[in-house]
């Protein structure tokens, strides 16, 4: 009779609305504050010995598509070493996310947080000190859109944001950039300076390839961050600098790259700096309907290299309560010049406008996770 093997296997997923009230440029109308189902998603982890497998599939009617959030399988080698192979997190910036609210922070919609890709990686932790490391070959895979949409080879349909093959801005001239990401190098080295601070330092090596022209472009990006827990206290803090250097199809540098999630596609000024800071206060509760609440306040701004291109501003003060399965977050979400705060969803993170108005959206977004 052989050795009894140890398996695990846990089936999760959830179900989440939104209800929002929005103030943008256009005058009010009636319909600018509604109730939407915003997602409802799948998740299945198991474990067998050292191997376990993670899979998450996630659906957003009101984009009208759906796709993989992560699917990989990994390996514990030893207490050290661990590794993965698969859709998983790009190991850049703070894990696993950078802010505290529902909206993430101003990276998440440039590609350069909370952001999944196809690859191997692994990560080694030995005492106070954490090293990620990863290659991706590419974007996490093209999700499912509906018919009535324009799609590409890449695909708009994903969770996070990846460069797609649409096209690309030179100075105000538009033109087709048949381009993608391509082999890249991530890691991202963190360090428990105390029992509360923790910093870390992270790159991104990786090319932008364009089929047309067969070339690519190689890129350098990288984010040095720290994160305090004091008592109820946390705070994050980040810096970026990114670089999404590619040329179009007449091999042209482009001044803006577009990316692409959730189903649309927007222009991303192709290099700069992301600042970033978030602080939050939590209160047990612990009664009967309400476990815990956190208020927070997270703010991020994305100064762009270009000349003439105006900076974008996110602001989220808020905050979320824990009650039991329910997890319910309340937002003001306040930006300029920016892509999902605006009338003309998608415009702001390329050139701006240097008299953009701060527009805000109220939003509640209640969630059922089994």
């Amino acid at each position: 009779m052989g050795s009894l093997k140890k398996k695990t296997i846990k089936i999760g997923g959830a179900v989440r609305f939104n209800i929002a009230s929005e103030n943008y440029e256009s005058a009010a109308r009636p319909l600018d504050s509604y109730i939407k189902l915003d997602t409802w998603f799948l998740s299945v982890d198991a474990g067998y010995e050292d191997f376990d497998l993670s899979f998450q599939y996630r659906l957003y009617p009101g984009s009208k598509a759906h796709f993989i959030h992560h699917a990989y399988v990994g390996y514990r080698l030893n207490d050290s070493w661990y590794a993965k192979l698969g859709v998983f997190q790009k190991p850049f910036g703070i894990a696993p996310s950078a802010s505290h609210s529902w909206w993430f922070q101003l990276p998440y919609y440039m590609g350069l947080e909370d952001t999944y890709a196809t690859g191997i990686g692994a990560e080694y932790k030995i005492e106070k000190l954490s090293v990620d490391m990863a290659y991706f070959r590419q974007a996490a895979p093209k999700g499912f859109l509906s018919s009535e949409y324009e799609d590409n080879t890449v695909g708009n349909s994903r969770f996070s944001y990846a460069v797609v093959p649409t096209t690309g801005l030179t100075g105000a001239n538009r033109s087709k950039a048949s381009i993608r990401e391509l082999d890249q190098f991530n890691m991202r080295i963190c360090y428990q300076l105390t029992e509360i601070a923790e910093v870390g330092l992270s790159g991104q090596l990786g090319s932008i390839y364009n089929e047309t022209l067969n070339k690519r472009k190689w890129n350098l990006s990288w984010a040095i961050h720290s994160v305090f827990n004091y008592r109820r206290w946390n705070l994050k803090a980040e810096i970026i600098g990114y670089n999404y250097k590619s040329q179009n199809d007449k091999g042209e540098l482009l001044d803006a790259v577009q990316m692409a999630a959730y189903g649309s596609p927007y222009d991303v000024a192709s290099k700069g700096f992301v600042y970033l800071a978030g602080i939050s206060y939590t209160i047990p509760i612990k009664r009967k309907f309400i476990k815990s609440i956190e208020a927070y306040v997270d703010y991020s701004i994305a100064d762009k290299s270009r000349a003439g291109y105006n900076n974008t501003h996110h602001l989220i003060p808020g905050v979320s309560i824990a009650s039991g399965p329910i997890y319910t977050y309340i937002d003001m979400a306040i930006g300029k010049n920016h892509p999902w705060l605006t009338s003309n969803f998608g415009e702001g993170l390329a050139q701006g406008s240097d008299n953009a108005r701060w527009n805000s959206r109220f939003n509640i977004n209640i969630g059922y996770y089994f």
